[in-house]
């Protein structure tokens, strides 16, 4: 059965406003733009703002590469107080006196950079005995989250405007929780504390400055597929090396035929790469695959009808 609705293929960047959930903001913008199929490049909770970045048609296909890319977040931590879902929106568990200083918190941040292990929140979307945890957590139930590890760029100290909150800005790698990184900052400096306020500064190549409110996207309406506002779905493959096809190897990729690499330029190419790499295919410019190589041989992962 044909999928209904408009062909629209590329990414969208919406500032997602606060109290809207991602699926929430996939919804309008499927409703809004008439696309036929639309998804979204990584959760932001519902009481965080900015970068969400919306996939349309063929885009949909590369989601894991924003998923799996750099993010960049502002968030401030409310001293004092721990909640059951370590963010305003939940019950206060714990509270404390103790409020820390700023040498404290500078030097408590070395710890919480580099390759970390964190404890998801209970209250989020990972699936324990296959149940979302934050059902688990709404039925009374704690699930058992295990620690993972997560890479933490860089974390910074930006101001304290009184002596119950801290600024924070962080760059960090997929499936770090900023909620837990400020759980554990808190209890690592002795005292409790949840996340006040979270946004996403930036999301792989994606940034706030090239981001457009919902109103914005309202006034788009059906011709977002011609919008200024349209990124390509290559944007989030420029750092994958390319491979130049023939347009009778793009067809044979096209039909899931593997293809024979010949000649010498592109043999001393794909030689050049870690085994495993995933290569763009491209004819002319268009990305008609992304492909694995095996041997001479290349075949295809994923296919875009561009």
């Amino acid at each position: 059965m044909a999928r209904i609705g408009l062909s629209i293929n590329g990414w969208l960047i919406i500032d997602k406003p606060r109290g809207l959930s991602s699926a929430a903001i996939v919804g309008i913008a499927k409703r809004t733009t008439g696309a036929a199929k639309v998804g979204h490049g990584g959760t932001l909770d519902p009481l965080a703002t900015g970068v969400l970045p919306l996939a349309f048609g063929e885009a949909t296909k590369t989601v894991a590469y924003v998923m799996d890319a750099r993010k960049q977040y502002g968030f401030t931590v409310r001293w004092g107080q721990a909640r059951d879902t370590d963010d305003a929106a939940g019950q206060i568990v714990t509270e404390s006196e103790v409020r820390p200083t700023r040498d404290a918190i500078l030097a408590a941040l070395p710890r919480f950079t580099g390759r970390i292990r964190q404890v998801p929140p209970d209250y989020s979307a990972i699936k324990v005995g296959g149940r979302r945890a934050y059902k688990l957590a709404r039925a009374d139930k704690s699930p058992k989250l295990a620690a993972r590890e997560v890479e933490v760029y860089r974390l910074e100290l930006i101001g304290q405007p009184d002596a119950d909150h801290a600024d924070f800005s962080v760059d960090c790698g997929k499936g770090t929780y900023i909620r837990s990184l400020a759980r554990d900052l808190a209890q690592d400096l002795g005292t409790a504390g949840h996340i006040v306020h979270l946004r996403r500064h930036q999301a792989g190549p994606f940034n706030e400055k090239q981001a457009i409110s919902l109103e914005e996207l309202g006034s788009l309406g059906h011709s977002a597929a011609h919008s200024k506002h349209l990124f390509s779905v290559e944007t989030v493959l420029d750092d994958i090396p390319a491979l130049a096809l023939t347009e009778m190897e793009a067809e044979r990729l096209r039909c899931g035929q593997s293809v024979e690499v010949l000649r010498t330029e592109d043999q001393a190419l794909l030689g050049r790469l870690e085994p495993g790499v995933v290569v763009r295919a491209c004819w002319g410019d268009r990305t008609v695959a992304i492909i694995r190589v095996d041997g001479n041989q290349i075949r295809s992962v994923r296919g875009f009808n561009l």
